[in-house]
């Protein structure tokens, strides 16, 4: 958004949380940053100054609020090509996707130069790339000394640090705080078997529809809904290594945010796993515009989102398999499918016991070995197509990435038609104007039996055409 210092001023007066992680207000006389929906007194007009990132405030020397703790702060969506460049170089950075990796490696990844990432990513986050990676692993440590009991040194490595001693010396420069000072509890050196964490979204959220949705999509071993609690197995690779284990992720009854749990066996690739579930709940999300978008369609629901993935291979095999077969027979497959390839991981939970398999293993495997999971031949080869490419890094699905490419190499591949593809742009690659014109339910919700008429009643959605098809498929479903 533009930063307007009269708007934000408003906002920040009425707190309003449509803003939230739109925009940071610093304050002159204080020398501390907030989020706009900061309970503390607002400042004076005069003493405020507006940025579009903590990074840009922190940038002109100012430290995060204890308070409303800016690192809590929710992300943004766009349909903008710049921004989703900035921000797909910045989910690159907070997946350690690319670990070890300079920028220009970061910048081949998502195929531009690296001059062209620099200014894009200037224009989202008004500062450069590197200023933005450090203060993420900045604010991820505050985060995990405020609210974990890991140790100080487990909080530098598992932030991104290479030292303790350069992590302390950054974290006193920056905040004028000693690491320990923000303990919570005294006990904090102890041994850990979970770590808790709060993920903000800008209210309203339809939690029992986004549960729904995925408990019926679930793959058996992986992934379980049960008493409005979305649980699942986590294969993360991070710091040059292979990290598994298990995430929880509920609806807060007191703020709102989500209450997210994650195995301690998944402590050294924290960065990832956070901006994963992200991701998968659409957090991102800005409710008001989507709303204001789509009128009456959306009213029946307020605050439903767009599901969207953990892993995007994972999802986009999901899709396939789904192909010209009920939701439920999907599921069946899926289950099959990741029980027979994927590995075996023990959980505190009796219907969590799989890690579904990597691109790379599948990319190896012979066709009529997965058709005899009950598909069609030419269903599994497009799996294995798919994987290959994933595994090549031909097709990266990831959030934010080039939608025109990634549309145009999933077409490209054997067996993908355009319902496959746009439903994996619309969850995998998190394409808020993803739309499914070809897909029976849309059709029935819109009483039409024509695709192309269905594509032009959906122009007067764009460009939240995604959130339009949730809507759709929300209208069927029984109260």
């Amino acid at each position: 958004m533009t930063l307007d210092s009269h708007t934000c001023y408003r906002a920040l007066i009425a707190r309003d949380a449509r803003f939230d992680g739109r925009f940071f207000v610093a304050v002159s006389s204080t020398r501390i940053y907030c989020r706009p929906v900061c309970t503390v007194k607002p400042p004076k007009r005069e003493n405020c100054r507006f940025y579009p990132s903590a990074a840009a405030a922190e940038s002109d020397g100012y430290r995060p609020c204890l308070r409303c703790r800016p690192e809590l702060a929710p992300g943004n969506a766009s349909v903008d090509a710049i921004s989703r460049l900035a921000q797909a170089a910045a989910s690159l950075m907070e997946d350690s996707t690319l670990d070890g990796a300079g920028l220009d490696t970061v910048a081949e990844r998502l195929d531009i130069t690296g001059r062209h990432l620099r200014r894009a990513f200037g224009a989202e986050f008004g500062v450069s790339p590197v200023k933005f990676a450090q203060t993420q692993r900045l604010l991820l440590a505050k985060r995990l000394l405020t609210d974990t009991a890991l140790p100080v040194t487990e909080v530098a490595y598992a932030s991104g640090f290479g030292s303790v001693r350069r992590f302390n010396a950054l974290f006193k420069q920056r905040y004028r705080l000693q690491p320990g000072q923000l303990r919570r509890h005294a006990s904090a050196s102890g041994a850990v078997d979970a770590l808790k964490f709060e993920l903000s979204f800008r209210p309203p959220y339809d939690w029992r529809a986004m549960s729904a949705f995925l408990g019926a999509r679930s793959v058996a071993g992986v992934e379980n809904v049960a008493g409005n609690c979305y649980r699942r197995t986590a294969r993360i690779a991070a710091g040059g290594k292979e990290h598994r284990g298990w995430i929880e992720v509920a609806m807060s009854q007191k703020k709102p945010a989500l209450r997210v749990t994650v195995s301690a066996s998944l402590a050294k690739a924290l960065p990832p796993v956070l901006s994963r579930v992200k991701a998968l709940m659409d957090l991102a999300c800005h409710p008001a515009e989507v709303a204001l978008a789509l009128g009456a369609i959306a009213k029946a629901h307020p605050g439903l989102r767009v599901p969207g993935a953990f892993d995007g291979f994972e999802v986009a095999v999901r899709a396939i398999l789904g192909q010209q077969v009920s939701v439920a027979a999907a599921r069946t497959v899926a289950g099959r499918f990741a029980a027979a390839f994927g590995d075996p991981i023990e959980t505190p939970f009796a219907t969590l016991t799989t890690v579904f398999p990597t691109a790379g293993r599948v990319a190896d495997l012979p066709y009529g070995r997965i058709a005899l999971l009950g598909m069609p031949g030419a269903r599994a080869r497009t799996v294995v197509a798919l994987a290959r490419a994933v595994a090549d890094g031909d097709l990266v699905l990831m959030p934010n990435a080039d939608i025109d490419a990634t549309l145009a190499r999933l077409r490209a591949l054997p067996g993908v038609g355009e319902w496959t593809a746009q439903y994996i742009a619309m969850r995998a690659v998190a394409w808020p104007d993803a739309f499914l014109h070809t897909d029976l339910g849309v059709m029935k919700a819109l009483s039409e039996t024509d695709p192309r008429r269905v594509l032009a009643k959906g122009e007067a959605w764009r460009p939240w055409r995604a959130y339009a098809v949730m809507h759709l498929w929300q209208s069927l479903t029984k109260e």
